[in-house]
Parts: structure tokens; C-alpha cells; sequence
């Protein structure tokens, strides 16, 4: 399996209690994009909706590319919670392909009314630097409107990519609100390494 580059994770040091502060940022779009789609900066990119996902292709994805950043919360959620969300007629995954390998992928939840989610968008480590990231994020926003939303909202926090929150506002979001938060340390729960936890166990979203 190909290695996280260590130049782009964040790998905050935890406080002496094992938290960490997190600041989060929310952003929204409120109306859709106009002018024409940016033209892939590839000739080797495609793009496919993966309806219910089987789980262990779901996991290799959302872990492989959130490690960097500390995306925990779905490798908190025990197999039956996630596949709960990601059977459902309102959550779409599409999944970027470069070269016929998964470079990314992108979580749309449609199930607010009135409201569409970029739940989860992010590169596989290896194909971050590449400049496919703002051009499938423009895709990404362009799909989530097909469905009419009132508002498009995402939300990115300071353990991301340095350069994720203004990807976002060249994208067309604008900040709403800002929280700060303190979570214990994803790297030292058990789920981290470690299988998916049983069922009814505390989960997110």
C-alpha cells in the first residue's frame, strides 16, 4: 500500500490530558454556481456514483483519506450505524478515479430538507499536489445542486489541509459560523488501528 506523505499531515500534539482543541468552520453556498465547468486538468479522471458501497471499500476510502487529517468519526461507527447511512436514497458517494485507480471521493447528503451536505470530500494522500482537488470539488458543488438545494453547506476544522478552507471559498462557500471544540485524541482510541466497534456504540452523524 503506497505511504501518507508526512509533508501534508497536520499531526497536532495532543494536551497533557490526551485532547485536542479544534476549531471548526462553517461554511454555506447559497445559490448555484454559474459560467462554465472548469475542463478536467487530466485526460485520465473519471468520476462514478458508487451506490451503497460495500463497507470495506467505504472504510479503505474514508480512512486512507482522512488519516492525515484525523477524520475519526466514521471509524467510530460500528458497521450496522454506517451502513444504515450509507444505504440510504439520500446519501450519494461518487468516488474519483485517476488512471483507473481511487484517487478520491466525495459524500453528498441529501437528507435535510432543503439543504445539501458535502459531508466528506478529500484526495487519496498520494494525489494531493497533483491539481485535480479543486476541479473535482467544483464538480463535487455542481452535483449537489442538480438536487435544488436551498443552500449547500461543508464544514472544514484546523486539523485539515492548511489550504482545505480556502479551496472551499474559491469553490463559491463563505464562512457562517466558527466553533471550538475539545475531543480526545483519535490516535489513541482503540477504533483507530483497531476494528469497527460493535453496535450502539457512540457514533456521528
Amino acid at each position: 500500500m503506497k505511504e501518507h506523505p508526512s509533508s501534508f499531515a497536520t499531526t497536532p500534539k495532543p494536551r497533557d490530558d490526551g485532547t485536542l482543541q479544534v476549531t471548526i468552520t462553517y461554511l454555506q453556498m447559497m445559490r448555484q454556481p454559474t459560467g462554465t465547468p472548469k475542463r478536467p486538468p487530466l485526460s485520465d479522471l473519471a468520476v462514478f456514483r458508487v451506490k451503497q458501497p460495500a463497507l470495506a471499500f467505504y472504510r479503505f476510502l474514508y480512512n486512507q483519506v482522512g488519516q492525515p487529517w484525523l477524520w475519526y468519526e466514521r471509524r467510530a461507527m460500528s458497521d450496522s450505524d454506517l451502513q444504515d447511512i450509507l444505504s440510504h436514497e439520500k446519501v450519494h458517494v461518487y468516488v474519483l478515479y485517476r488512471g483507473g485507480e481511487p484517487a478520491g471521493y466525495v459524500e453528498l447528503d441529501f437528507r435535510r430538507e432543503d439543504e445539501a451536505e458535502v459531508a466528506y470530500f478529500g484526495l487519496l494522500p498520494w494525489h494531493i499536489g497533483s491539481g485535480i482537488g479543486p476541479w473535482f470539488l467544483e464538480w463535487a458543488v455542481r452535483a449537489a445542486w442538480t438536487d435544488k438545494p436551498k443552500k449547500l453547506i461543508v464544514n472544514t476544522c484546523n486539523l485539515d489541509h492548511p489550504k482545505a478552507i480556502i479551496v472551499y471559498q474559491q469553490a463559491g462557500f463563505r464562512p457562517y459560523r466558527q466553533e471550538t471544540v475539545t475531543i480526545r485524541d483519535p490516535r489513541q482510541e482503540p477504533f483507530w488501528n483497531g476494528p469497527a466497534p460493535s453496535a450502539g456504540a457512540d457514533s456521528d452523524r
